[in-house]
């Protein structure tokens, strides 16, 4: 029997742009979410939607809000060890707390019991798919998917690439990255729901032979993903300069061993000009703004008028644990702040956008994922803008749905999350 969710209901169509462009979403004040067997089938004013069906069962949300899952562009799973270490500059950073907190998935049970951990806090916090670094140990890759397949989740993940400029024991080479990677690929890329995505840590840590390698792996598999981060911090930037003097710029190392291509996903991007965007437009790449992690380790404020103006795919992301939270509302909201540094602006709805369709596309999981048109996959949040005393006294005070969402977005937490649905069942709250 379909089941009918209703509540109040928003997604978004398109991106609403700086203006809030009503145009680009839905709200339905009192709306229905018809699912069956996984799939959207219908949504709308719970008055049409429903009539007098008798054939479908309704799940009474009414009171809440209901959204499409949260998609989390760029997240280090291993990290949520290391979360909430003092900071420093990006490069420092990693030496003192990522890598040794990386170091302890050598073991691989250890590995499993931190996979299962990071992915219920992500359906905690209403996330139901994300991009995610693993470590250079091909079991901690193994130990996410069989983690995510069993919660019937759609995850992009790999293993790590790194051969020099890092820890011993934290090193592959390109000959080992290069089988690793492939027998992952070969296990688990479009196995149910999951991903694989080839994933040189950055052009820092990898040797000439490694992104050869890397780039081999990504013409033989068009279908998977690159996933690494690019022009983070200033003396990032600068160390990388010194290692390829041959290239005239960070991008054009990763396009040199061919990594600019569809399905190709960039963290960070703080530190671009115009022909660099102009590339990855060209290359159909995509970003993550990564605003905690960002502001956290002092490295910058992203652009986004100028990636859109370039019509560049941008994603919101975490980036934990340089990021401080798991929660995308919480991201959001950082987000929010960003830009007001930058001297833009950031309506809630595409906020809302850029955790949802926006990052769907920035995946090229559009055609499955991010808003609830027709066939597509049921994944969905359930949100309670009353959940903390503060959220419910601002509650009483708002008319529209924008003034509703950035609400609950600015107050909004793991708390306001009443549940969470993957692939049409209840998988949290």
């Amino acid at each position: 029997m379909p089941t009918a969710y209703r509540a109040s209901i928003v997604h978004c169509l398109g991106d609403p742009g700086e203006s809030g462009d009503s145009a680009r979403y839905e709200y339905f004040v009192d709306g229905a979410l018809v699912v069956d067997a996984g799939r959207v089938v219908a949504v709308g004013d719970a008055t049409e939607v429903l009539g007098g069906r008798q054939d479908v069962e309704v799940v009474d949300h009414r009171g809440k809000l209901l959204m499409p899952g949260f998609i989390d562009c760029h997240v280090h799973f291993p990290q949520v060890d290391v979360i909430a270490s003092y900071g420093d500059q990006l490069l420092e950073w990693l030496e003192d707390y990522a890598y040794p907190g990386e170091a302890r998935y050598a073991d691989a049970d250890y590995a499993r019991s931190a996979a299962e951990f990071f992915l219920d806090e992500l359906l905690a916090n209403g996330t139901t798919t994300a991009a995610v670094f693993a470590t250079v140990h091909a079991h901690s890759a193994e130990a996410l998917f069989e983690a995510a397949s069993t919660r019937r989740m759609r995850l992009v993940a790999g293993k790590v690439l790194m051969d020099r400029n890092c820890p011993e024991n934290l090193r592959d080479d390109a000959e080992s990255a290069y089988a690793d990677s492939k027998r992952l690929i070969e296990r688990w890329h479009g196995n149910g729901r999951l991903g694989y995505a080839i994933t040189p840590r950055f052009a820092l840590t990898s040797t000439e032979a490694q992104l050869a390698a890397a780039g081999r792996l990504a013409g033989e598999h068009p279908d998977t993903w690159v996933h690494t981060h690019l022009a983070e911090n200033d003396n990032e930037i600068a160390e990388v300069r010194k290692l390829y003097p041959w290239s005239p710029s960070y991008l054009d190392v990763y396009d040199h061993f061919g990594l600019l291509r569809e399905r190709s996903l960039f963290a960070h991007c703080l530190h671009l000009g115009d022909a660099d965007r102009r590339q990855l437009h060209e290359k159909r790449c995509s970003v993550a703004f990564c605003p905690t992690s960002n502001t956290f380790l002092g490295s910058g404020l992203f652009d986004l008028a100028s990636m859109r103006d370039a019509q560049v795919r941008v994603g919101l992301a975490t980036d934990v644990g340089g990021g401080t939270s798991l929660s995308m509302l919480r991201t959001m909201a950082e987000a929010y702040k960003v830009l007001q540094l930058g001297g833009q602006s950031l309506p809630a709805s595409r906020a809302l956008f850029l955790s949802t369709l926006g990052a769907a596309e920035a995946l090229g999981l559009d055609r499955h994922i991010g808003n609830f048109l027709p066939g597509k996959e049921a994944d969905f949040v359930v949100a309670d803008p009353a959940a903390t005393a503060i959220g419910a006294r601002r509650d009483t005070q708002l008319e529209t749905i924008e003034e509703r969402l950035f609400a609950l977005l600015t107050l909004g937490d793991d708390r306001h999350i009443v549940a969470t649905y993957v692939d049409g069942r209840r998988v949290s709250g």
